[in-house]
């Protein structure tokens, strides 16, 4: 299978697979790519029924851009300093308030985003949590699939990285969570009927949902506009 990022032609396959109403896995074995990445890379750019070739090719390119290289470690001594009790309580706290995904994914996720690194190999993962690699793969697919880390190849390892913008892409999926239910439940209004009881009452729910979908990318937008700059010159 090819590896690599995925190219502007492969993402036209993926639009027309969706309009023609395609499975991923259909999808997936017409590129010769796993069904991880083409689930990935819709649900990452706006799922089944927004997903647009030129808007994924441009989000792609913009990450491309704006992806922080790699800086230096703190010293030992920072972390040293460190009482491991009180980072396994704030890393179980984190899980806790994870508490909308599987377990296994929200436990790997808070140990991704306390890590000074930003990322961790399955043997790390595997010592921290006391898990099986089974489990922690399970974990990673699911945080894969819904965008928030991703696998990079290092030597003969890969390793999971998690980057400093996590909660805007878990924003995102938020937001695009809100736009399915949205039209999803336009489709009951059409076949209850628009001037049922219940008909009414799914167009309020869709109408909300409308709303929190356009607030929650608004309230991303002004994310980018007030730390875009603040991320540019961090380390300058």
């Amino acid at each position: 299978m090819p590896r690599g990022h995925l190219s502007y032609e492969e993402r036209r396959t993926i639009a027309e697979g969706l309009l023609n109403g395609l499975a991923y896995a259909e999808i997936a074995r017409r590129l010769g790519r796993p069904r991880s990445t083409v689930g990935r890379e819709i649900a990452r750019n706006g799922g089944p029924h927004g997903y647009r070739a030129a808007h994924a090719q441009r989000a792609a390119e913009w990450r491309a851009r704006r992806r922080p290289s790699p800086v230096p470690g703190p010293p030992a001594a920072t972390t040293d300093r460190r009482d491991p009790e009180a980072v396994r309580a704030f890393e179980e706290l984190l899980t806790e308030r994870l508490g909308g995904m599987p377990p296994m994914a929200a436990r790997v996720l808070a140990c991704l985003f306390t890590s000074d690194t930003g990322d961790l190999t399955v043997a790390d993962l595997t010592e921290r949590l006391r898990v099986s690699p089974a489990s922690i793969s399970k974990g990673v697919g699911y945080l894969e699939l819904i965008g928030l880390i991703r696998r990079e190849r290092d030597n003969r390892r890969e390793r999971y990285v998690i980057d400093d913008e996590v909660w805007y892409h878990a924003w995102q999926v938020g937001a695009r969570s809100m736009m399915m239910w949205a039209e999803t439940v336009r489709v009951g209004v059409d076949v209850l009927g628009a001037d049922t009881p219940a008909g009414r009452r799914l167009r309020t729910a869709s109408r909300f949902f409308d709303l929190l979908s356009t607030d929650m990318a608004l309230a991303a937008e002004h994310y980018r506009q007030t730390f875009a700059g603040d991320q540019d010159t961090a380390g300058e």
